[in-house]
């Protein structure tokens, strides 16, 4: 007579792990797209972004349980907790170098080549209007000491070229890095200083950020000086030294090609 075994058990765990590991990447993934898209403002798109991380976070849970259960007890369902596993980590992969870079970097969103004198945001009706009714503020950099031990590659470019032509250089830099025109203001004619306003955007979730350049005329030269500056939050995790690194580079092989 034929014996007939019962099916092994599916482990509830796993399959839990893998549907809110799946919902999790599913849902971080459209928050993404919408940001990116301008299609959610940035503390519906954080909000979003932290309900998928948790659910991730429960999901990575689950999967250990499985694991545990299915290694004690026997049953099936490895395959779906691995999924779930693999689901929760792409969510979390991101927030996890977040997380890295906050523990080892300093807490700063608003990064300049001259801390003494950083340049000044301008706070016209056409700024404001450009970057849809916000206006960064002009701080003080109390974090000089952090941001000159965290970051000392972040200097002025010094350029071989009148205050003219280093302008020109300044904005065609600016457009290969895909920073959009808010305002360019003439010299002062009190100090000589011309400064331009750009806006760049976050590299994932596209938030707006904000940038200032300032041109001072010296001897046969220009300097020029960068301050970035972030919307949302107190730690832009080393991006906006990124930023001016980048344009830095940028404008030096503008005016290399010269």
């Amino acid at each position: 007579m034929r014996r007939h075994f019962p099916p092994e058990p599916v482990s509830r765990a796993a399959i839990w792990s893998r549907r809110l590991g799946l919902l999790a990447a599913t849902s971080a993934g459209v928050t993404v797209a919408l940001s990116r898209a301008h299609r959610l403002d940035a503390p519906t798109a954080l909000t979003a972004l932290g309900v998928a991380i948790a659910v991730a976070l429960v999901a990575m849970f689950l999967f250990g349980v499985a694991c545990v259960g299915i290694w004690r007890w026997g049953g099936r369902g490895l395959g779906a907790a691995i999924y779930g596993f693999l689901f929760a980590a792409l969510t979390l992969a991101w927030p996890s170098y977040l997380a890295f870079e906050a523990l080892r970097l300093p807490v700063l969103a608003d990064i300049s080549t001259d801390v003494e004198d950083p340049p000044e945001f301008s706070h016209s009706r056409l700024a404001l209007k450009i970057r849809g009714g916000y206006s960064p503020p002009n701080l003080a950099f109390a974090e000089r000491g952090e941001q000159a031990l965290s970051y000392p590659d972040v200097k002025p470019v010094v350029l071989d070229v009148d205050l003219e032509e280093a302008t020109a250089l300044v904005l065609k830099a600016a457009a290969a890095r895909g920073w959009r025109l808010v305002e360019q203001r003439p010299p002062s004619a009190r100090s000589g200083d011309a400064h331009i306003d750009f806006t760049d955007r976050t590299t994932v979730l596209g938030f707006d950020e904000d940038v200032t350049i300032r041109l001072r005329p010296l001897a046969g030269q220009t300097r020029v000086d960068v301050r970035a500056a972030s919307r949302y939050g107190r730690h832009d995790f080393g991006a906006n030294a990124r930023r001016i690194a980048g344009f830095a580079e940028e404008l030096q092989s503008q005016d290399d090609q010269r």
